[in-house]
């Protein structure tokens, strides 16, 4: 059993859910991403979403593309990426760290290399957004050889077929992209998804994660009704690039801690 599916089992047994944040490894500032993995884990977070920086993403709205461009700016690359959780490692060896990115790293460093270094570097997930499954059952049978989830996206406009495809390769959890837009977008519909998960539950029992569009300790309630996670992306971008100098770790630890909050209540 992977280390994410055993934290499912674990939230489930103790009648949790999930907090799956995100953040742009290299942003602001190289040096303080691993400080601000630790303070993610300290507000409560469960697995962490690490960006891999792209020049050219699809599903980013402005907020992470502007945090991915902070990184590409001070030199960020996956290589990079992967020593910072290497690093983090040190002295966490049991939050689930999934590497979030876009196919493009991937396929210049090479499928085969990318699994044995992201296994090294002590990654438990992959997300590649750019990545449908109907094309990646070989890429998805190389990283669970190496003992990492692959992890694949669903979206409101996902056909049946779709969910099937996802379903059958996937693991770790299904992310469900609770929006028709990009990270970032607002005015999420928590109706929508309440209707929609269990379409996806009838095909899979992998945990379902919800993400995009949610902002605060209302909508991540909201959705938890109805799914197994919640994923904060932009939200969590935002305060970081607003925090004045020295106080966005702390000010991320206490951000994670209210949303850890509302989950639990």
């Amino acid at each position: 059993m992977s280390k994410i599916a055993a934290l499912f089992n674990e939230l489930k047994s103790l009648g949790k859910k999930g907090l799956i944040p995100f953040i742009t490894a290299g942003d602001p500032d190289p040096k303080i991403t691993v400080s601000l993995m630790h303070a993610l884990v300290r507000g409560g977070a469960n697995i962490i979403e690490l960006g891999v920086p792209f020049s050219d993403p699809m599903a980013d709205g402005p907020v992470i593309q502007r945090s991915s461009e902070r990184a590409l700016a001070n030199g960020v690359t996956l290589h990079n990426c992967l020593n910072m959780v290497k690093e983090f490692r040190f002295s966490n060896t049991s939050t689930p760290v999934v590497l979030m990115g876009y196919a493009n790293p991937v396929e210049q460093m090479g499928a085969e290399r990318f699994a044995q270094e992201a296994k090294e570097a002590g990654i438990d997930g992959v997300l590649i957004v750019d990545y449908p499954p109907e094309e990646c059952v070989d890429f998805a049978a190389r990283m669970r050889i190496a003992g990492i989830d692959p992890i694949f996206l669903l979206a409101p406009t996902s056909s049946a077929s779709r969910i099937r495809a996802a379903a059958k390769i996937a693991s770790g959890y299904i992310y469900y992209v609770s929006l028709r837009g990009v990270t970032g977008a607002a005015n999420i519909n928590t109706n929508d998804v309440a209707s929609i998960i269990p379409q996806i539950r009838e095909v899979t029992t992998m945990p379902i994660a919800v993400g995009f569009g949610i902002n605060d300790a209302i909508s991540a309630k909201a959705v938890s009704n109805s799914a197994d996670a919640v994923v904060i992306g932009s939200r969590i971008i935002r305060l970081i690039e607003d925090a004045p100098d020295g106080q966005a770790v702390q000010l991320l630890e206490n951000f994670i801690h209210e949303i850890r909050v509302a989950l639990d209540s």
